[in-house]
């Protein structure tokens, strides 16, 4: 079956083609990095994750491009505010998001670029836009791209112009979709900025938002800067480009409007955006104290293996309900599969043909993710399975053989979901516990059996006794 996903901009849809053989070069809108990021973010982070590894699973090459924005009116502001040097102050929030991204398994892209150092590529793109009509100087000196000059304005957002007012502009990042306006390329400094600017053929200042994406996705997606100056010939449509719904507009508007006027080519075949998440059925604020970070779900003792299953579980185009059931609900879960596992790991039964259910299982949850990544179908195929798995380990009816097959198919759905594979080991002295107490049960020394029992929970540990053996959880 093809795999199919949801293109914004066709608004349907389609079968995944990649331009060029298995190749798929992918562009993933980063964070912005003036702050830690937030579960809203990191649900967007974490389609990605999704799509990258359902690609690699088809069989795909995949070289993803994750940008990180260092210079922009938020990292600026927040800077000036705390009297910081810029790169001293976004360091910080980029080490955070590697580390929130390792906890989560969100697997690496290949290149993360810093909107830093990539101004010489921008200011490039910018003067062939001022070449060839696009885009003009204005009085501050600020340059701006005149949407009306680039007649397919709006066709991602599916934007009406007809009413944009002439001269009107706009020179922060961020705006509303009702505020049609030319958008800044460069902004010319002023005093606000400090001392964050670049002296460039331009004028001395620092670019604006938009310009950064289509300045190193063209860089490190295609050969538009092969020769060191940008070479509109030298760009390749990129495959795919990602980001949550709100990137949509203005943002990747944007981006394409400044790509293609500069290329004249196809900017991307295929867009992909993540609905938003709310928390206890309302929006994510600070004001009403429902607004987190993986650092404060952490510190509030959760899991970040059940935050990555409950940002990942809901398919990526439906809005997110996250609330702490969820994510109690989510440990559940993964314990589930952990206890399975562990159990599978000392089966020794009679065995039974097993292999038509593994079969059967792949399909359903290969069907299920080549229909745009319907990740709740698959783990719906999943869960099946392990249900099914349980019921024959009571039944002691699962051999080695038997066991070593489904390992290697529950290993397998688990590159693409990531929670299976337990993150913790215990310590050696807990380990000779164990192995006291299962000692002890063959003895039948019950009051032994019970004190070491006793002594692990106090330190943590939690016993299960199964006909297969005793497997064990961190409370």
């Amino acid at each position: 079956m093809a795999f199919k996903i949801f293109n914004t901009l066709t608004r349907k849809k389609e079968d995944f083609k990649p331009i060029k053989g298995k190749t798929v070069r992918m562009y993933t809108c980063g964070p912005t990095v003036y702050n830690f990021a937030h579960i809203g973010n990191l649900r967007t982070y974490m389609f990605e994750d999704l799509l990258r590894r359902y690609l690699d699973y088809k069989g795909f090459s995949v070289k993803q491009v994750m940008n990180l924005t260092d210079v922009d009116d938020k990292t600026i502001r927040d800077s000036q505010k705390e009297k910081i040097p810029l790169k001293n102050f976004t360091e910080k929030y980029i080490q955070a998001f590697y580390e929130d991204l390792a906890k989560l398994r969100i697997e690496k892209a290949e290149v993360y670029p810093k909107a830093t150092e990539h101004i010489d590529e921008m200011v490039q793109i910018i003067k062939v836009l001022l070449d060839k009509g696009f885009a003009y100087k204005a009085d501050d000196g600020s340059i701006y791209f005149s949407i009306k000059k680039f007649k397919d304005y709006g066709k991602l957002a599916h934007i009406n112009t007809d009413d944009l007012k002439a001269g009107a502009r706009v020179k922060h990042d961020e705006y509303e979709k009702d505020n049609l306006a030319d958008f800044a390329l460069w902004k010319n400094w002023s005093k606000d900025d400090g001392d964050v600017f670049w002296e460039t053929e331009l004028g001395k200042g620092r670019p604006g938002w938009h310009i950064e994406c289509s300045a190193m996705s063209m860089k490190h997606l295609s050969n538009a800067f092969k020769k060191k100056t940008f070479d509109p010939d030298g760009f390749s449509t990129i495959d795919i480009h990602t980001g949550g719904v709100d990137n949509m507009f203005p943002h990747h508007e944007d981006e394409i409007a400044q790509s293609e006027a500069a290329t004249g080519k196809d900017f991307v075949r295929y867009w992909m955006h993540s609905e938003h998440l709310i928390v206890g059925g309302k929006k994510m604020s600070k004001s009403l104290g429902n607004f987190y970070t993986l650092r404060d779900l952490i510190e509030k003792g959760h899991d970040p293996l059940a935050v990555r299953y409950v940002l990942l579980s809901i398919h990526y185009k439906q809005q997110l309900n996250f609330t702490f059931d969820s994510l109690n609900g989510a440990k559940k879960v993964i314990e589930k599969f952990h206890d399975v596992i562990s159990k599978l790991g000392m089966a020794d039964g009679e065995g039974i043909d097993f292999k038509a259910k593994i079969k059967k299982t792949r399909k359903m949850f290969e069907e299920a993710l080549d229909d745009d990544l319907n990740i709740s179908a698959a783990l719906g195929a999943v869960f099946e399975l392990v249900k099914e798995i349980n019921t024959l380990l009571m039944e002691n009816k699962i051999s080695k053989a038997n066991a070593k097959d489904i390992i290697a198919a529950l290993e397998n759905f688990d590159s693409i979901i990531g929670v299976m594979k337990r993150d913790e080991n215990l310590d050696s002295g807990i380990e000779v516990l164990i192995k006291k107490r299962d000692e002890a049960r063959v003895k039948k020394d019950w009051a032994m059996s019970d004190k070491i029992r006793d002594e692990l929970k106090s330190k943590g540990i939690v016993l299960e006794d199964t006909p297969q053996g005793t497997i064990w959880k961190k409370t």
